[in-house]
């Protein structure tokens, strides 16, 4: 079963650097052949926790361009318009409106992103947020800056321990015009996996 496509959760295994996962445990405990022995998706818990949104679509009155890169003087202007102020534990999802700028179209380029850079990921991280989302797969811009191959994936997730929700529809919940709610979403403990799919609850 494919485990990164549509909604979908990446677990902290999925991305490291330095032949080391997050908590220092070694790059040689997982394989394709075997999956995780560390940290794979069997070991997340369900997560029920505040969100907030973060809606660039209603921010700019558009979609993002689709190589945008969110910074961090964006995501505290978005958080200001929302009259929010991220914390600990909070999963913050970003609409950049990617997903529903694609409906309709036939050949889907997922070169190229809309998504937050590393020292947007990095503000967020030193918050003690709990998750980050976003409705594109990639949650930072694409391309990769010269030189470097899912930066901000290996920041949060190997550095942070920042689990990553990707692909998620976020049209509907920012029509209720809420900026936070209650977020509840649980993986599939597919044992040593490094994602998987899931359906997020907004419970406002």
């Amino acid at each position: 079963m494919p485990l990164h496509i549509g909604t979908h959760i990446d677990a902290l295994c999925h991305a490291w650097y330095d032949d080391e996962l997050y908590n220092g445990f070694p790059g040689n405990t997982i394989r394709s052949t075997t999956g995780a022995v560390r940290l794979g998706v069997d070991k997340m818990p369900p997560i029920v926790t505040r969100a907030v949104l973060l809606d660039f679509v209603q921010l700019r009155g558009k979609a993002l361009a689709p190589d945008y890169s969110i910074g961090r003087a964006d995501l505290l202007e978005a958080a200001a318009a929302a009259d929010v102020e991220i914390g600990r534990g909070d999963a913050v999802l970003i609409r950049t409106g990617w997903l529903e700028s694609q409906a309709g179209v036939t050949d889907v380029s997922f070169d190229i992103e809309p998504g937050i850079d590393v020292e947007a990921a990095l503000w967020l991280a030193q918050r003690d947020v709990a998750v980050i989302g976003a409705d594109n797969y990639a949650i930072e811009v694409l391309p990769f800056p010269a030189g470097q191959v899912f930066p901000v994936h290996q920041r949060l997730i190997r550095d942070y321990g920042v689990p990553l929700l990707e692909g998620l529809s976020l049209k509907e919940i920012a029509s209720r015009k809420r900026s936070t709610f209650l977020l509840m979403a649980s993986a599939l403990p597919i044992v040593g996996a490094t994602g998987s799919p899931l359906a997020p609850t907004a419970v406002l």
